[in-house]
């Protein structure tokens, strides 16, 4: 039997660029165990939109999602909405109890730090596997700094968790590795659903002034800065979070023991 490959979908990165074309076998004499072309790219728009409003901050963590109620958006049934959840369950951004149904999930600190060590050992390698960074990925690299920067000053927190948590899935994108870039947007979604929790605009600012020097660095080709600054950019992060929650815990602890 022929089997043929056929193109399904082009992926699109944060900033419109694209990645590439998904590609999947075809068995073109029986196709009673296949669900068609509209179905399947219905089901890639779902999971592409949840994903997107997660980045943004549109969708809070613990947001919960109605099977139906998401069908009915995107006019599609129930069956391909829970495939679609299930997807990004395998990628860690939403959760199911029975009670409950599906969820954004709520990163707990412990959980943060993870996600964080994570990002640590893909993002070092990443720095360590290339040296002086072409003219026009810097080019990219600047213009998305812009774009940060921007949203900060305009009080944009939606659009700064997303840009912010973006540009480290753009930087392996300018430098060419998708398969790292789609590592990178899973890790880093975790990391947006974390800083709605936890970021404060100071931090967002620091963030924005090592991305800023990161950029330098390897425009300098000095990858050793570049690593320190990746290093010591998610050090300050753990440090962020460690603070914001005793501060958090306070406040909470206040709250339940003042008097009325």
């Amino acid at each position: 039997m022929a089997v043929t490959c056929v193109p399904v979908l082009a992926q699109v990165r944060g900033d419109g660029h694209k990645t590439g074309m998904l590609y999947e076998n075809r068995l073109p004499e029986d196709r009673s165990y296949e669900k068609s072309e509209p179905e399947r790219a219905s089901g890639l728009v779902i999971e592409e939109k949840i994903i997107r409003a997660v980045l943004s901050g549109r969708i809070a963590p613990g947001e919960r999602f109605g099977e139906k109620e998401v069908g009915e958006i995107f006019g599609v049934s129930r069956t391909m909405v829970r495939e679609a959840m299930i997807r990004l369950s395998s990628r860690g951004l939403v959760d199911v109890t029975p009670r409950r149904g599906w969820f954004v999930i709520e990163p707990s600190v412990a959980e943060a730090r993870e996600v964080i060590e994570a990002r640590r050992a893909v993002e070092s390698g990443l720095i360590l596997d290339h040296g002086l960074v072409g003219p026009e990925a810097i080019a990219r690299l600047r213009s998305h700094l812009v774009a940060q920067q921007s949203a900060i000053e305009g009080q944009d927190l939606a659009r700064r968790s997303y840009l912010l948590g973006h540009f480290h899935v753009h930087i392996a994108d300018v430098l060419g590795n998708s398969v790292i870039a789609n590592i990178l947007e899973n890790l880093t979604a975790r990391t947006v659903l974390i800083a709605a929790l936890y970021q404060s605009d100071e931090d967002a600012q620091h963030s924005c002034h090592d991305h800023e020097a990161l950029i330098v660095a390897m425009e300098r080709g000095d990858r050793d800065e570049a690593l320190r600054i990746t290093r010591d950019h998610l050090i300050h992060l753990e440090k962020a979070l460690r603070n914001r929650a005793r501060s958090n815990r306070h406040d909470r602890l206040h709250e339940a023991l003042a008097e009325p």
